[in-house]
Order: C-alpha cells, then structure tokens, then sequence
C-alpha cells in the first residue's frame, strides 16, 4: 500500500513512529529530549484544524528527513552535525508559544543530568 492509500490517522501513526525510530540513533539524552517532545507534540495537535494539521505534518515530515539525512547511514557518530542553526527570520515568524516552547526546550537540553531523577543517563 502506498503512503497516498493511508487514512490520516495512519499518516499521522506513521510520521510519529518514524520520528521515535529516528530517536533510536541519537545520543541517548537527545533520544529522551526527542521522545519527549515529539509525544507533547503529536498529543497537542490532536484536535488541530485542518490548516493546522497540515502545516503540523509537513512541519515534522521536514524534521524526520533532516534527521534521518544528519544521521547517515552509521548513525551519528560518522554523520554531519546534528541539529540545524535557526535563522534571525525564522526567530520573527515564530508566535508567543512558539518562542516560550523553544526556551524550554533549550533549557530542558542545558540541565546538568541527574543521576538520581535519570539513571540510564548517567553514564553519558
């Protein structure tokens, strides 16, 4: 079945499980940063309109392929840097929320680890 003979529901399945697959070959404090986020995502966006939906589904259809470009074909470790630098103008297109979840999502990436809130990062 192509992914053009898929319902929404299943589109938006698909696209949520190929973000989380992707997380599978980041650095494990940026899987769980990324896991996080894109489940907080995905369940914000559940009653979106149709403009909005659209806009969500290409919006992460751009992220999975920018991913799964930057992680290579040997995951991280032999691909180019990760991530992607924002520019000024995108800054200015951004709304309230926008900026205010971006901040958060820094500082949540800048916060020393815990070894006793997260074990399993421990040792990274």
């Amino acid at each position: 079945m192509s992914i053009g003979g898929l319902s929404h529901v299943q589109k938006v399945r698909l696209l949520y499980k190929s973000c989380l697959k992707l997380h599978r070959g980041l650095p494990i404090h940026l899987k769980a940063i990324g896991d996080t986020y894109v489940k907080d995502e995905f369940r914000r966006h559940m009653k979106a309109d149709p403009p909005q939906t659209q806009i969500f589904m290409e919006a992460w259809a751009k992220y999975a392929i920018q991913i799964s470009k930057q992680m290579g074909l040997k995951g991280p470790h032999t691909a180019k840097k990760l991530g992607e630098d924002l520019r000024v103008d995108d800054l200015d297109n951004f709304s309230e929320e926008q900026l205010t979840q971006l901040y958060e999502l820094y500082s949540e990436a800048k916060k020393p680890i815990d070894p006793e809130a997260d074990p399993h990062l421990a040792n990274v």
